[in-house]
């Protein structure tokens, strides 16, 4: 049996928030460990070591980095959302559906989880979907996968031939 792999290529917003964020991050922690302060920056007690704050600070960062999405891979028996260091599982045998939906994740909150930095990943409600689970790098390929007890939307490098794939695998 063949697994069909796809991408999961960063959107322009993915990009964006996530250099912006890094870089200013970094430029906190460098602050911080200088002992510099500029006005109205950031202040701490004066009893506080300065890299303590800078690695509370870099933790923002590296706690997003483990759900990066590297990509997904259609198998015989689901879909494996490829993540940094494992692989979460939506299988066909609770899949009812997969549709292509551009801009699924627009008008949505987040509820819990991660708005941009390194991927959209976690818990978000819109009026269309209602709850469902968001593993995506790009918002303007996203997929929706409707399954009997919840909904993920993805984001594969291309929805139409990822969904084609699903697709034969959940009718099979």
């Amino acid at each position: 049996m063949t697994h069909h792999h796809f991408k999961a290529p960063w959107g322009r917003t993915l990009l964006i928030i996530s250099i912006l964020t890094t870089f200013v991050m970094l430029g906190i922690a460098i602050t911080l460990t200088s002992g510099r302060q500029t006005p109205g920056f950031i202040s701490l007690p004066a009893f506080s070591p300065p890299a303590l704050p800078a690695a509370f600070v870099l933790l923002i960062p590296l706690g997003a980095l483990p759900f990066i999405i590297r990509g997904y891979i259609v198998t015989k028996d689901g879909i494996l959302i490829k993540r940094l260091w494992w692989n979460t599982v939506l299988p066909f045998d609770e899949m009812s559906s997969v549709e292509v939906e551009p801009l699924a994740l627009s008008h949505s909150f987040r509820t819990c989880g991660n708005g941009g930095l390194y991927s959209f990943t976690g818990y978000y409600w819109n009026r269309q979907l209602g709850h469902f689970s968001a593993y995506v790098t790009d918002l303007n390929r996203t997929v929706i996968v409707r399954m009997k007890n919840r909904t993920a939307v993805l984001s594969p490098d291309d929805p139409e031939a990822f969904a084609r794939a699903a697709t034969t695998h959940l009718h099979a």
